[in-house]
């Protein structure tokens, strides 16, 4: 006697991902497409988000549309709606980085991270909530373990990434009466094109390999991918990818004092061998927002 299948919780829902042309949003496309969801792809680069496409398991569609643009985000989900019909999962994935000392950073460079990541996230809400609300859907916003804990040299990102916690939980309490489901994915080091870009640079080499060793290993995506995935099943209010963030949040409030510590003693000795320079938005996503904004 063979055992029936499990019905898929995702089968025949439409799923959104920002950030889908490479890295962990093309995985997280892809494993939703593995578990029965019809997925628009979205991002800035068209041609990447196609090959992407082509390569899923079940038909997708994409959409080459910039996050912090209000109007072109709306007539997105509205397309989204026409042609998928109304999103109940988004999965706000688009993000950027930049490294370097605060001082003399490049203000447009500065500024342009957090529109992505914070700007980008809100406007991805704020396009898509008419179908969540509907559909009493589930948005999944992507933080990092730097919304825990800020590191030196990369404050337009941990300021983004604290940024997107606080949002998300302040969605959460709005959207509870209403079905509608947030939930925060923490995340550490994924092995991404901007993670390896990362490693190019002497100040992010440096500040990774000063991490404990558990804090510093790399994450394939589509590992990361898949544990987001469940996270979308289960409803989460958060992941934890690795596991062992979880416990971060039991020392959050001693970590700012711990690092400032550490960075007293280390980073003049680590600047003294290898001077800090800017890195410029950071993989081959960041290069193609800079090539398309000039």
């Amino acid at each position: 006697m063979t055992c029936p299948e499990r019905p898929l919780p995702l089968q025949g829902r439409t799923a959104v991902v920002t950030g889908a042309a490479r890295g962990l949003g093309k995985e997280t496309a892809r494993e939703l497409t593995r578990r029965g969801a019809r997925v628009a792809l979205l991002g800035r680069e068209e041609a990447a988000l196609r090959r992407v496409a082509s390569a899923l398991p079940t038909d997708a569609y994409c959409w080459g549309v910039d996050v912090t643009d209000d109007e072109a985000m709306r007539q997105v989900a509205e397309e989204v709606r026409d042609r998928l019909g109304p999103a109940s999962i988004v999965v706000a994935n688009a993000g950027i980085a930049e490294g370097g000392p605060f001082v003399g950073s490049d203000p447009d460079t500065w500024r342009r991270v957090i529109e992505v990541n914070l700007i980008g996230s809100s406007i991805t809400a704020r396009s898509f909530l008419p179908d969540l609300l509907a559909s009493h859907g589930y948005f999944l916003q992507v933080a990092s373990l730097a919304s825990i804990g800020a590191a030196p040299l990369m404050s337009a990102y941990c300021a983004s990434k604290a940024g997107v916690e606080s949002f998300a939980h302040s969605l959460r309490a709005e959207l509870a009466p209403e079905g509608v489901g947030v939930g925060i994915a923490y995340l550490n080091w994924t092995d991404t094109d901007m993670i390896r870009d990362a490693d190019q640079h002497p100040v992010l080499r440096e500040l990774r390999a000063h991490m404990p060793p558990p804090a510093r290993k790399v994450h394939p995506a589509e590992w990361v991918a898949a544990r987001l995935v469940t996270a979308v099943e289960r409803r989460s209010v958060a992941v934890y990818v690795p596991g062992w963030l979880r416990a971060a949040q039991g020392v959050r409030a001693a970590l700012p004092a711990v690092v400032t510590r550490l960075s007293r003693r280390e980073l003049p000795r680590l600047a003294a061998r290898t001077p800090f320079e800017a890195t410029g938005l950071l993989g081959a996503g960041g290069r193609a927002d800079e090539a398309r904004r000039r």
